[in-house]
């Protein structure tokens, strides 16, 4: 039988390290947000077709009211759709 000392596991336990968020479009240089790329915008869509929120991405305040923005003009031109079962 194993004692206190000698507890061994099957797995390693795991340890969450958490990544440092940041913004991508700062990162990258990124200035204007295209509403007419509808694959950029699909990373910040959720399988539902719902925009991801900030927490969530990491993208800071203001490209993620410009992100919504060009997610709702893609979706009135019927470039994204509003409700799907399985976008990705």
């Amino acid at each position: 039988m194993a004692t206190n000392n000698e507890i061994r596991y099957l797995n390693p336990p795991t340890v969450e390290v958490k990544k440092k968020k940041y913004c991508r479009f700062k990162k990258t240089g990124i200035k204007y947000v295209d509403y007419k790329d509808a694959e950029f915008l699909k990373r910040f869509l959720n399988e539902q077709g719902k925009i991801l929120p900030r927490r969530l991405t990491g993208t800071s305040l203001k490209f993620q009211k410009k992100v919504a923005q060009a997610v709702k003009r893609a979706r009135h031109l019927a470039l994204l759709p509003y409700v799907t079962d399985l976008l990705k």
